[in-house]
């Protein structure tokens, strides 16, 4: 296989590192994951991945107004340095240089996130996990996510998800739900599609950053998503 890019940011939530049930730490789904990273990354792709913390605790949504936004944000981004600590160590067992680099100075475990330093560890072929979100309270991983691509020169952002692109509707609970296979930014957010956050949209737009929304569990479809392939929903 031929790949298309040269180098990606592959978006995934916290909840996928919790396999069906969401939450907590589903080691097969993890160790899956893993492989498809290696899959990328054995195509000489460069590859900078950002994770959500929602399987351990989502800052925004989880405090039922018990602690304070701010405090709750820096919570869910501790979660994501877990996550990024787990998913590092899946990929090293399996001989996969990685690199966490957190927005939050947190020396012991993770190496302070620098563009330069990222840049080159992504030349040397090293994986990249962008942990603690931007490093600020009221921004999402997602934007995270858009903007990290954004600073190191990824091609587009590949958002590994639990269903196969982007619909009208919940496919979940519309059984007459339609699949997109192309959008663009705005009618992204003039439908209130819930891709990603409307900060996330508008950032891809003006940057003209393209995302594609894939199942992570279908066979092979991230390395068909970074091979050019016509998989879930390309929004550009």
């Amino acid at each position: 296989m031929t790949p298309k890019y040269k180098r990606i940011l592959l978006k995934l939530s916290g909840e996928t590192l919790g396999g069906e049930q969401g939450s907590g730490f589903d080691y097969d789904t993890i160790r899956s994951l893993a492989e498809s990273v290696i899959a990328v990354h054995n195509l000489n792709v460069e590859v900078g991945i950002v994770i959500g913390g929602g399987n351990i605790f989502r800052g925004a949504k989880s405090t039922d107004g018990n602690i304070g936004r701010v405090a709750g944000d820096h919570m869910g981004m501790l979660a994501t340095v877990i996550n990024s600590i787990c998913l590092q160590e899946m990929l090293e067992q399996r001989g996969v240089l990685t690199r966490v680099l957190s927005a939050i100075e947190l020396n012991a475990i993770a190496e302070p996130y620098i563009k330069r330093r990222a840049d080159r560890h992504l030349e040397k072929k090293r994986v990249v996990i962008f942990a603690a979100g931007t490093g600020n309270p009221y921004f999402t991983t997602d934007t995270a996510a858009v903007l990290r691509a954004s600073e190191v020169g990824a091609e587009i952002v590949i958002k590994a998800t639990k269903t196969n692109g982007v619909y009208d509707k919940d496919p979940l609970t519309h059984s007459d739900a339609v699949r997109y296979v192309k959008l663009n930014y705005d009618e992204v957010l003039n439908k209130n599609l819930q891709v990603m956050d409307a900060t996330a949209i508008a950032f891809c737009r003006d940057n003209k950053l393209p995302i594609m929304v894939l199942d992570y569990r279908e066979s092979e479809t991230i390395l068909k998503a970074v091979c050019g392939e016509s998989v879930g929903t390309l929004i550009k």
